[in-house]
């Protein structure tokens, strides 16, 4: 954030949108309205009453956590002094973009929003770093396999219904693949390998896709054995989502039973950070990957 000399504040140019679409568009001019306000000394209360809001809505929308009206987003630029109509136009433009609707859209009728959150955030990652105990990790689970963990996540669901849950978690997989790729790097707890789930076929086709999946050169899979023991993650899976954009903060994601946690203070992410660091220590090491994989494979 920087000042004009006759003190209009600006805000620095988003030309080019970030990969992720509306959900990190609304991160992105949440905080540059934050921003704005802050530089503008107006308060949160000042800034609902202006827009014929709480304050608490104006929490949501600087957090990026609800959508943008144009309007709103209009009134709170002329009461924080922001008068250049290049600055406006282009704010204006990203309100308009970032109420619209993601791939994941159509998939709305199996995908709580909470979740919705973190598909929309997983796409604008530069970098995910994930621990996982139970299962192969979702952007590396093959589609028979990703079957037999909806499944059992959803055992009342019908057919039709486990088969579009399906397709979502192949669908988030293109990331994986796609020009400029995130940088993934996974460390997986050795049962998670051993279980079959779906049976000893489906686990086998799984190792296999692993072994592919592991060659990628933005793909990193390290595996924390048996003899190991006890481990720095004895809380559970996690995955630590870093991007490319300034004005996007770590989140740490932590999923629940019917819900998850989003972690973007700056302690509480170090100290996942460390917890990880710690966990790739831990782990044998990135070389020894494949040859785990095909050992495991050999005794299924």
């Amino acid at each position: 954030m920087t000042t004009r000399p006759g003190g209009e504040p600006t805000v620095r140019d988003i030309f080019t949108p970030p990969r992720g679409g509306p959900t990190v568009l609304r991160i992105l001019l949440g905080a540059q309205l934050r921003q704005l306000r802050e530089v503008s000394g107006i308060s949160r209360e000042d800034a609902g009453y202006a827009i014929r809001a709480s304050d608490s809505k104006i929490s949501r929308l600087e957090l990026g956590r609800v959508g943008f009206k144009e309007r709103d987003v209009a009134d709170l630029l002329t009461l924080y002094g922001v008068t250049d109509q290049r600055t406006r136009d282009h704010l204006l433009s990203l309100a308009v973009q970032a109420n619209a609707p993601g791939w994941w859209h159509s998939y709305a009728d199996v995908m709580p929003t909470w979740f919705e959150v973190y598909v929309g955030l997983e796409e604008a990652a530069a970098r995910i770093r994930a621990y996982e105990v139970q299962f192969v990790p979702g952007l590396f689970q093959t589609e028979d396999y990703a079957r037999a963990v909806t499944g059992l996540g959803h055992p009342d669901a019908s057919h039709e219904e486990i088969e579009q849950r399906v397709s979502l978690r192949m669908t988030r997989q293109r990331l994986i693949t796609a020009p400029a790729p995130p940088q993934v790097w996974a460390v997986v707890d050795e049962a998670a390998l051993r279980r079959p789930l779906g049976g000893a076929e489906i686990m086998r086709e799984q190792l296999r896709h692993l072994v592919e999946v592991t060659a990628l050169p933005n793909v990193t899979l390290q595996v924390v054995p048996f003899a190991h023991g006890g481990h720095a993650a004895a809380g559970g899976p996690f995955s630590i989502l870093r991007f490319a954009e300034s004005d996007l903060s770590d989140v740490v994601y932590l999923e629940q039973l019917t819900s998850a946690l989003y972690l973007d203070k700056r302690e509480d992410v170090d100290r996942y950070l460390a917890v990880m660091e710690r966990l790739c220590l831990e782990a044998e090491p990135v070389g020894a990957t494949a040859d785990i994989l095909k050992r495991i494979l050999d005794e299924l």
